[in-house]
């Protein structure tokens, strides 16, 4: 894969770390990426130290406690380059302490970056929050595609590639991120296409409509693999149609995914919108990392 920079320099795995076990979680994810890729991982902490005005504040006026601050981060920042070691051991990686908000921060640095990495939710989230504000930032924002790695502590690494499909051009974009991943993995591509979105109205006066629907939708389904079918004989597809709203018939086919990929906003979203309801679903709620694709 090895994209570039403007003056040939390889763009890494750009990976945030907090410390938690989510982040040290992303870590492990991007270091198999890494491998699959044969790319470097920049691992990156927001050392969130912010300037304030007020005299009497402690943290202020006893730098110690900012050297202390520091200290953690960069603590924090070894032990997930530990854990990319321990992964995969050949893998380059760098490791900074960055000043800054995370999020705003990571989107940053996503310029120079072919992929970023976070965790579905870091040591500042809600007990009861199932993605973090990071992770949802970053996909709303981020100059590449983005993996909120979320799942099981014990991830599957033989499952499908599931790509969620619509026909958009966020989709398009997504279904050949998946595909690379998947022929990158040797593993089948499972392609969704869910029709009955409640949004969107559907008129059928009989039966033979209704048959006659379901046989067009299959139809824009199969155009839209058949390229990526002939440029890649040897991969195994799983086309997938499924009468039922998109967001929960992609969730549903998560379970035994490694991976599940879905553009940035589909077909239906409104033109404002940074992320679809069916991205932002995904991220809630899939059973597996979430790759979001622009």
């Amino acid at each position: 894969m090895n994209a570039t920079t403007a003056n040939g320099s390889v763009r890494p795995i750009l990976v945030g770390i907090d410390g938690s076990p989510s982040a040290l979680a992303a870590a492990r994810w991007a270091a198999r990426e890494a491998v699959v890729r044969r790319d470097p991982i920049r691992l990156v902490y927001a050392f969130g130290w912010m300037p304030v005005h007020d005299a009497d504040d402690p943290v202020q006026i006893v730098p110690e406690a900012r050297d202390a601050l520091r200290r953690t981060a960069e603590e924090r920042l070894a032990a997930a380059a530990g854990q990319v070691a321990e992964v995969a051991p050949d893998v380059a990686v760098s490791q900074e302490v960055r000043t800054g908000m995370p999020a705003a921060l990571l989107v940053s640095l996503s310029t120079e970056a072919q992929l970023a990495v976070v965790g579905h939710r870091g040591l500042g989230g809600f007990a009861g929050l199932v993605i973090g504000s990071v992770g949802a930032a970053l996909a709303a924002h981020a100059a590449c595609p983005v993996v909120v790695v979320r799942g099981p502590a014990t991830a599957r690494h033989d499952g499908p590639i599931v790509v969620g499909l619509d026909g958009s051009p966020q989709s398009e974009a997504a279904l050949a991120f998946a595909v690379e991943a998947a022929v990158a993995r040797r593993v089948p591509l499972r392609a969704v296409r869910a029709w009955l979105d409640p949004a969107v109205p559907y008129v059928v006066t009989g039966p033979a409509d209704w048959d006659e629907e379901v046989k067009r939708q299959q139809r824009v389904l199969s155009d839209q693999l058949v390229g990526w079918r002939e440029k890649y004989p040897d991969l195994r597809v799983e086309p997938v149609l499924l009468q039922d709203r998109p967001a929960h018939a992609l969730a549903q086919s998560t379970g035994d995914a490694q991976l599940v990929v879905v553009g940035s906003r589909g077909r239906g979203g409104l033109t404002g919108m940074l992320l679809g309801s069916v991205s932002q679903a995904m991220l809630q709620h899939a059973e597996c990392p979430v790759a979001v694709v622009r």
